[in-house]
């Protein structure tokens, strides 16, 4: 596998090339990601003089079987904002990488551990003799505005607006891969729905459109759900 480093609106030098692959080492990326495809490297430059320490833009691009991987990151110069990028790739070839590990589990429990962290699970005494289990005591119930909680929680801990300009299906896309998320929230340009769009296999994704349906009951559930199928 090669590296393609390109070049936006801007002439990429020889020398940057050769600091591209002395940075981006692929052995070191392949034992995160043994299944790489491809990897490219995108230079661009600002033009306006007033972001002169942020005129340099790299974004490195990484494609496997897995999910795409995107960094990019800005600085007064390629060769800064190439660091900056390289360490965020890293940090989340990482976490894709741990998570899949957890995924496939590292040891099974004993049967002396199983008590311990599967909830639920029967306890047994020294005798091999089940220990019958202790009523729980009555759990608390607080109403905070139209949320029922039990006990500690669930709580709303916290929330955002945020004011986003409407934007294209493929623009959401983009978006999404930049910031490293599995979803996306977006406001519909062709439809003016809210529309979440979210990660499924390899390279397929989905998209949900959330409408307003009038005849509805205030008492029916809502389309929310989980980001899957």
């Amino acid at each position: 596998m090669d590296i393609v480093v390109k070049g936006r609106k801007t002439e990429v030098p020889e020398r940057f090339r050769k600091h591209v692959a002395e940075k981006l080492k692929l052995d070191k990326i392949q034992k995160f990601d043994g299944k790489v495809i491809s990897l490219d490297v995108e230079v661009s430059k600002e033009p306006n003089p007033r972001q002169a320490d942020r005129a340099a833009r790299v974004e490195i691009t990484l494609r496997s079987r897995g999910p795409v991987i995107r960094a990019e990151a800005a600085a007064g110069d390629p060769y800064a904002a190439l660091d900056l990028a390289t360490d965020k790739l890293d940090a989340r070839l990482r976490k894709e990488h741990d998570k899949r590990y957890s995924r496939r589990g590292n040891g099974r429990l004993s049967a002396a551990e199983v008590a311990e962290v599967v909830p639920g699970a029967a306890s047994f005494n020294g005798e091999g003799e089940l220990i019958p289990e202790e009523t729980p005591p009555a759990v608390p119930t607080t109403r905070i505005g139209s949320l029922e909680v039990q006990g500690e929680g669930p709580l709303v801990v916290r929330e955002k607006t945020h004011v986003a300009a409407p934007m294209t299906l493929d623009q959401a896309l983009y978006e999404m891969e930049l910031v490293g998320h599995d979803f996306y929230l977006f406001v519909d340009s062709e439809t003016k729905e809210s529309s979440v769009v979210y990660r499924r296999h390899a390279y397929d994704y989905g998209v949900i459109h959330l409408r307003t349906d009038p005849l509805a009951s205030d008492e029916a559930g809502g389309a929310g759900g989980a980001l899957g199928g």
